[in-house]
């Protein structure tokens, strides 16, 4: 399995950053977003380099669902299971979680995704999640510095400790206490 740091970067311009951080040395780049999360567990986990960077999130499903309820558009027992699917995919090793998370542009994402980005998961390992402004340039440099200045901090805690509780995490609320 693979030694190196992932990190996933998400957001509508991960393309424009993935194509930003492209050719350099020690980084493998891969565009897994829309992959099967098992393929994606694969490729991220064959990678050879210190850093592997890619625009897949296993997140992905629990985040809309969590987004959805809040919104009022699912229900308690949609973000349950994708929770469960979540927490049995990281068991069997076909999803991976990411180091880090590079969210770009998170201050102009609609309110409820950007509560989950800087507060739901954020809150978890707020080192952990960092935003970043979208890239402008083809060699943009803004997040090869950030890439070369990740911040160290305690590692995720175990998924299995804090997805169960995202129904309790609430948009404006994720952190603070009573």
């Amino acid at each position: 399995m693979n030694t190196g740091t992932i990190v996933a970067i998400v957001g509508e311009q991960s393309e424009d950053a993935l194509a930003a951080l492209d050719g350099i040395r020690g980084v493998e780049v891969l565009e897994l977003r829309d992959s099967e999360p098992a393929l994606a567990a694969r490729r991220i986990a064959a990678a050879g380099t210190p850093w592997i960077v890619h625009d897949a999130d296993p997140l992905e499903h629990v985040a809309a669902a969590w987004v959805e309820l809040f919104e009022e558009r699912s229900t308690l027992g949609a973000l349950e299971v994708e929770v469960e699917t979540a927490l049995a995919m990281f068991e069997a090793g076909s999803a991976l979680m990411p180091d880090y998370y590079i969210v770009l542009e998170p201050q102009g994402a609609p309110d409820t995704w950007r509560h989950w980005w800087c507060g739901a998961l954020g809150h978890h390992a707020p080192q952990r999640v960092l935003a970043s402004p979208a890239p402008t340039t083809p060699r943009d440099a803004a997040l090869r510095r950030l890439l070369s200045r990740l911040p160290s901090s305690r590692p995720w805690p175990d998924p299995a400790s804090w997805l169960p509780h995202l129904p309790f995490e609430i948009p404006d609320r994720v952190g603070l206490r009573d």
